[in-house]
């Protein structure tokens, strides 16, 4: 189990990460999602160890996570993290880049252990290519083959998908978070991907300002969001009034009906292949809506929050 003890830590005077909590079990995934800024790549980079603690502690197993002031090299043996700027050596071959820390004394197994890692990332047939040679997408599906390549108990990811193409991406998705579940690898995830953190996550921390405001299961979490920051973090959100009170509702979940409360002016029609994204003006506000057809701008239309 990880545990996270109260910690802070600041770059300068104002704290980056402000008293954060909480545990997380072995071979469950947590995201951390957040605005620019709000402190999940720091917050990644304290459990690893790569900076010292102002406060708090951090454990995995009862093994105390500790920084640069007790190690050598910082950095935890049992854990791999895995950085936006992927380190690769530009000019050894994809499958060395892979192998790099693997054994040579058992170097049949060495070799099959590199198939496979390739085959998760989807780079089988770069394997003889040269790092410099590859895209930043290409890179980055290197870069996670590599981390993978020693089995480590933790897995920590920062923004692991953002360069890689939408048509792979998912695919790519589930093969790692399938291999990492079967594994019994523990991951922890930034990301700015709603889909990474509903389809993949089992639990998900909400960051503002360095500290946690929301917590819990990423269903539950996208279905009752308690501000319009947390809801904005899945997508477009409209902050409307139903029944006297303020609700935060996606654009799925509101429906045109014959007569409502919610009367809008439609300004833009989006054409998003299954459905059409329908912009409106509602009391001099943007509100957005989904629709099965593309709709007239100027049309008039009433809505209300599906049931």
């Amino acid at each position: 189990m990880l545990e996270v003890k109260n910690i802070s830590f600041s770059y300068k005077e104002k704290p980056t990460i402000n008293a954060i909590s909480f545990t997380l079990e072995k071979g469950r995934s947590l995201a951390f999602i957040g605005e620019s800024g709000c402190g999940k790549s720091t917050l990644l980079k304290l459990i690893y160890g790569l900076y010292d603690l102002d406060k708090g502690e951090i454990f995995w197993n009862t093994h105390p996570v500790l920084g640069p002031k007790f190690h050598l090299i910082p950095g935890m043996d049992f854990m791999k993290y895995l950085a936006q700027d992927f380190d690769l050596m530009p000019f050894i071959t994809v499958a060395e880049n892979v192998g790099k820390y693997l054994s040579n004394i058992y170097f049949e197994k060495k070799k099959e252990r590199i198939a496979e890692l390739l085959d998760i990332v989807e780079m089988t047939d770069y394997a003889n290519i040269k790092a410099k040679n590859l895209s930043g997408g290409q890179m980055q599906r290197v870069a996670l083959a590599r981390v993978l390549a020693l089995e480590p108990e933790v897995l920590l990811l920062d923004e692991p998908f953002s360069h890689i193409d939408n048509f792979r991406k998912n695919s790519l998705r589930r093969k790692l978070f399938g291999y990492l579940k079967e594994k019994q690898i523990t991951a922890i995830f930034a990301t700015h991907d709603s889909s990474d953190v509903l389809s993949f996550a089992d639990a998900v921390l909400v960051l503002k300002d360095g500290q946690i405001i929301e917590e819990g299961n990423p269903k539950e979490i996208y279905n009752h969001p308690k501000t319009k920051y947390i809801a904005s973090l899945f997508g477009d959100t409209n902050e409307i009034e139903i029944d006297g009170k303020a609700a935060f509702v996606y654009p799925h979940q509101l429906e045109i009906v014959s007569k409502s409360n919610i009367k809008v002016e439609v300004v833009s029609s989006y054409f998003l292949g299954s459905h059409y994204l329908i912009e409106a003006n509602h009391k001099s506000q943007s509100l957005f809506f989904a629709s099965d057809n593309e709709i007239e701008i100027g049309s008039q239309v009433h809505l209300k929050k599906k049931p």
